[in-house]
Order: C-alpha cells, then structure tokens, then sequence
C-alpha cells in the first residue's frame, strides 16, 4: 500500500513524457532516413537496368573487398555487370577504382584480372588506385582521369548514393546496379541496413565538394584507352 502513491507519481510523469519522448524518436527517425529517401528520389531518373542504360563512354566499377587475390562475391558481381555493359555496347572503357593503401591489397589490379579472365581486353580498363571511398572514386574520375559522363557500376542498395556522389562531383553520371539478394543475402541486408547512416556521412561530401584524400597530377589513361581500337 506505501509504495502505491510513488507508483502513481512516476507513472504520471512517465505519461506526461510520453508525448516529448514520441516526437523525439520520429525526428530522430526522420533525420536518420530523410537523407536517403532524398537520395533515391533524386535519382531515380538516373538509375537503369544493363538493357536500357544509355549508352556512356565510360563505366566506373566501386571497389568492394578482396580475398586472397580474388573479388568479393559482392565486388565479382559488379564486374560482371561492368563486363556485360561492355560486351553490349553500353560502354567502352572500364575504370576500376579501389584501395591500395596496403602492400599486398590491390584492388584495381584484381578487378583488372578478373575482367580479362571473363573477356574484356586490358586495353579497355584503366586502374584508379586511390579511389578510397565513394566520394573519392567519383571525384578522381572528373579532376584526375578527366572523364565527363560515365555509368557508375555498384549493388542496387548502394546506387543511390553512387549516382547522386558521382554527379555532385560533376560527371554526367547514371548507374546501373547489381541485385545481390539471391548471390549474397547477409551482406546485402547488411548493405541496405547500413546505407541510412553512410548516406548521412556522404550528405558532407555532398555540400562540401571536398578533395579526394589523394590526389596528384591528371592521367591520360581513359582519354588513351577510348582512343584505342
């Protein structure tokens, strides 16, 4: 009986906290995914399947992860993409663009491999070994490589913020995206899981237009392998 009227007293103030607290959570919520939901309006004229894509000169294939000298399941997928793009006509250069940072961790020259294990020719890629994060890849392929328009290659939960990076960093830029669900669920659940507080990150880069964390002097790499047959 002596402990019904604190009972009382904290239930009360729990009820008059209720209504703060609710609204609280919704703008909590709404600053979390109001960035992404921009993001995926904001593209969504510029994302496409490999079948309808405009044709561009130049595919931007995202580095995602290497094991033991071979691409993730996650990273095969996108060059397999980038590698039907080619073969379709849809493009005409390959720019793939990872990290480097580490000795024995070559991105680039993975994904170089593999696509020519799967028929591109390697005159037709072009190595970006400092594309350290989305922003950084976008933004050297417009300052470094001099490329003007471009199809960003990457997994669907990941292509809204690839295309709306790529065209803040100003390249004329549309993306087609790999639906990983089936090849590898756990990660893609955990991709789309994660893209709310990476899009939050990428909103810095968006307004900032910062320079990549590497840059150095302009190579001719695309502008050459275009010009050959």
């Amino acid at each position: 009986m002596i402990f019904r009227a604190p009972v009382r007293v904290a239930l009360a103030r729990l009820r008059r906290l209720a209504l703060p607290l609710s609204v609280l959570g919704a703008l909590l919520v709404y600053g979390v995914l109001a960035p992404l939901g921009w993001a995926y309006a904001d593209t969504a004229r510029y994302r496409y399947g490999p079948g309808n894509v405009p044709v561009s000169p130049v595919a931007l294939v995202l580095g995602a992860g290497i094991w033991r000298g071979q691409p993730s399941i996650l990273l095969a997928r996108r060059l397999d993409v980038a590698a039907d793009l080619y073969r379709r006509g849809k493009v005409k250069v390959l720019l793939v663009s990872g990290d480097n940072r580490v000795k024995g961790y070559d991105e680039p020259t993975v994904m170089r491999d593999y696509l020519i294990a799967h028929g591109v020719p390697d005159q037709k890629i072009v190595r970006d070994f400092a594309g350290l994060d989305t922003w950084d890849s976008c933004a050297r392929a417009k300052r470094i490589f001099q490329v003007e328009r471009l199809t960003v290659v990457t997994q669907n939960f990941h292509l809204p913020r690839a295309v709306a990076l790529c065209r803040a960093a100003g390249l004329e830029a549309v993306g087609v995206g790999d639906d990983s669900m089936a090849g590898r669920t756990d990660a893609t659940v955990k991709g789309y899981a994660r893209e709310p507080l990476a899009m939050i990150k990428a909103m810095k880069d968006l307004t900032s237009h910062r320079d990549p964390k590497l840059l150095g002097r302009t190579e001719p790499g695309v502008q050459k392998a275009l010009a050959t047959p």
